[in-house]
């Protein structure tokens, strides 16, 4: 890959002005050859592979972006998914003992998150799933940097009804069991999910994964709200391409320090994840994108065509820099992460129904937003059912990770500090739909699915 000094150049200005930085680089792990009938020979021989493989990571990533001048801002483990993992464990705290020692491995190696502790529910559940979910709000709760998820649907299988309707229990454990319900927003549920995702929580080593894997997420809102303000009057046709020859940049950038890394690891270069990933720095905002395409503010008629704008130029910009795109590869919508997204919910700009149906056109769904905390559990899951439904029927990958927020009301804030942000919160509809999702089975995939 040649990189010439005009693209050194503007990759610097968008360093130093416009918050450009590689956002995530996670190594997957694999541990399906760890697999053991007791517990602790499981934990302990997880503790030692992954503090070895984290301590390398940090240092490697810390030498490659001192060497290159970009910001890395997180670096971080997946592993193989947990629920595969116990299988043949019979006790009980199966899943405990060796969220315990994932966790302290990733402290002992300095690595941000650690992914991959869920399962893949999506037609139906082993009885290890099963005590996985069972052990979600004890395991997430009682541990500071392990994330988890769940696979309730794909196109192929449909959506399992059943986990969904346990989940919406287990989401209201959760809140319980963490001081501003911490734990929900240290989960997500998907349909499709990608086994390439390097973006927490549902960053996971899938099962056609070599045994490591280095996946690259790069980030960039800030470099793509400067280049959308320097041409506000270009017409939607313009726009597009002055997006995609940023994204593309952007991409190469990403892909050049991935390989870099992944040689130096001696490890597979997995994907470049080009998803615009916002943060709660000022002007570092997807909300603010949209809002320089021209619309008074998120959520005004018009958001939906915008945000498809962006994804569709995002993608394409991206696809012509690297043959390597791969994970989650759109754009973030989280509301407590984006300061203009959070100004849209506090003015009344943007509800629950707008950020769902902008979710149709993005590749991640309902993100980081907040309800009250005497939400119904049989709600929750209808609105989990609801987004991803989305991701079944249009064939792509939708999550949730809702927060039901305790003792909280619409109008209230919950603040969960760093990255994370703040959430207003938002209000849900008094309807009910529990009589639909208590009838549980599994919600049969689209006819678009036999393509055999």
């Amino acid at each position: 890959m040649s990189i010439g000094l005009e693209e050194v150049l503007e990759t610097s200005g968008m360093i130093l002005f416009e918050n450009f930085d590689i956002r995530a680089l996670t190594l997957g792990v694999n541990l399906k050859d760890l697999v053991h009938p007791e517990a602790a020979a499981l934990a302990e021989a997880a503790r030692r592979r992954l503090t070895d493989q984290g301590t390398r990571l940090v240092r490697e990533a810390r030498a490659l972006s001192d060497e290159f001048g970009v910001p890395v801002v997180n670096k971080r483990l997946s592993i193989t998914p947990a629920a595969w993992l116990i299988e043949p464990c019979a006790a009980d705290d199966a899943p405990l003992v060796l969220a315990r020692a994932v966790d302290q491995a990733a402290a002992a190696a300095g690595v941000d998150f650690v992914g991959g502790f869920g399962a893949l529910v999506q037609k139906g559940a082993t009885a290890a799933d099963r005590r996985l979910m069972d052990a979600l709000p004890q395991v997430l709760g009682q541990t500071e940097r392990l994330c988890g998820f769940l696979n309730l649907a794909s196109s192929a299988a449909g959506i399992n009804m059943d986990a969904a309707l346990r989940l919406g229990v287990i989401l209201k454990q959760m809140a319980a069991a963490t001081e501003r319900a911490m734990a929900c927003a240290k989960f997500v549920a998907f349909a499709n999910a990608p086994e390439d995702n390097p973006f927490m929580a549902g960053a996971f080593h899938g099962g056609g994964e070599a045994d490591a894997a280095l996946n690259v997420g790069i980030s960039g809102p800030g470099v793509v709200r400067a280049v959308v303000q320097k041409h506000p009057d270009c017409d939607l046709t313009m726009l597009s391409e002055v997006i995609r020859r940023t994204v593309f940049k952007i991409t190469r950038a990403g892909e050049l320090l991935g390989r870099e890394l992944a040689r130096r690891l001696g490890v597979s270069f997995g994907v470049v994840d080009i998803s615009l990933a916002p943060t709660t720095a000022v002007g570092d905002s997807v909300g603010l994108i949209l809002e320089a395409m021209g619309l008074e503010k998120v959520g005004a008629p018009g958001t939906i065509a915008a945000l498809a704008l962006l994804i569709d130029a995002v993608k394409k910009g991206g696809a012509m820099a690297s043959g390597n795109v791969g994970g989650l590869s759109g754009t973030f919508i989280p509301v407590s992460e984006d300061l203009a997204m959070i100004d849209a919910v506090q003015s009344g700009a943007l509800n629950l129904d707008k950020l769902e149906a902008m979710t149709a056109v993005c590749s991640v769904g309902l993100d980081m937003f907040a309800v009250p905390g005497d939400t119904p559990a049989e709600t929750l899951t209808a609105i989990i059912a609801d987004e991803l439904a989305i991701g079944v029927v249009n064939h792509k990958t939708t999550g949730v990770r809702v927060i039901p927020a305790p003792g909280k009301q619409p109008g209230d804030t919950v603040d969960f500090g760093g990255l994370l942000g703040r959430a207003p919160v938002m209000a849900v509809p008094e309807l009910s739909g529990r009589a639909f999702v208590c009838r549980g089975g599994r919600l049969p995939a689209p006819a678009s699915a036999l393509r055999n």
